[in-house]
């Protein structure tokens, strides 16, 4: 699977999880030359809380458009470790 933005592959792996319709991407996979900070949290009844990354190529930005659960439930154990993305990042084979 391949994550891309503005035409840049910004992760990329045969080991995705996917939950709620998301591939979860391992960490590892994350290009982090294209990601930056970002304060914006959340919360999921069953996942926990999210942390999110904006993504920066070539000069545009997509603030938020990556999400990961650093301690993650034990019910979503399975995305520990992973990073998923949203919308304007298109997630293909």
């Amino acid at each position: 699977m391949k994550a891309i933005f503005k035409d840049v592959v910004v992760a990329e792996s045969d080991d995705t999880v996917v939950v709620e319709g998301n591939h979860y991407f391992p960490e590892s996979a994350l290009k982090r030359e294209y990601t930056t900070f970002s304060n914006h949290r959340t919360s999921c009844a069953w996942k926990g809380q999210a942390h999110y990354l904006s993504l920066l190529v070539n000069g545009e930005m997509l603030p938020d458009a990556i999400w990961y659960y650093p301690e993650p439930s034990e019910a979503a154990a399975e995305i520990r470790g992973r990073v998923a993305f949203g919308r304007g990042v298109q997630v293909v084979e």
